[in-house]
């Protein structure tokens, strides 16, 4: 039997409950990989790949999704601080799980600049592709504002995320950083 698997990949810098209104979308999957950008294509700011990682997976219980998994495949992949493509990542998860239905899910804002992507013509022969918007406009944007004006984020994002950027110095973040 053929397992679908979603692949839904975001900075998560931290995720957010728009990152949360997609998943909860995506239920009609046998599996739902959640992939932290490891170095990001486009020179985004990003807090340190294992903190996003720890806070995905706290993020991924407090969901309680049955579907849901972290997955660290662009920091098998990653070759110094090269940015992972889609393509790659689609590509080395298709030849480690040959008999799955790899669908690549896409957020409005790499939705919007789909045609930047490397290969993108490729993936789109190749691989199926699930445009999902947010249906909470909340974005890690909002988080990340919030922590630096010192505001509350409990609104934002699941619980245990929030305690966690409340309580680590490691998830600091400063204006500079970009969505």
């Amino acid at each position: 039997m053929t397992t679908s698997i979603a692949v839904f990949g975001s900075a998560f810098n931290p995720p957010s409950l728009g990152h949360k209104s997609v998943l909860e979308r995506l239920q009609r999957f046998d599996r739902v990989l959640l992939l932290p950008s490891y170095a990001h294509a486009w020179g985004k700011v990003m807090i340190d790949y294992d903190a996003r990682c720890e806070l995905v997976e706290a993020f991924i219980d407090d969901l309680n999704l049955p579907n849901l998994e972290l997955s660290r495949l662009e920091q098998e992949m990653a070759v110094g601080s090269e940015p992972i493509t889609t393509y790659a990542v689609l590509s080395k998860l298709e030849e480690q799980i040959p008999d799955a239905d790899i669908t690549f899910v896409v957020g409005p804002d790499n939705f919007l600049s789909f045609a930047k992507f490397y290969n993108c013509q490729d993936i789109v022969k190749k691989w199926q592709i699930l445009a999902c918007p947010e249906t909470v406009n909340i974005r890690s944007t909002n988080l990340r504002d919030s922590i630096v004006n010192k505001r509350s984020i409990s609104h934002l994002t699941t619980a245990t995320v929030a305690r966690m950027l409340d309580d680590r110095a490691r998830y600091c973040f400063h204006e500079s950083n970009d969505e």
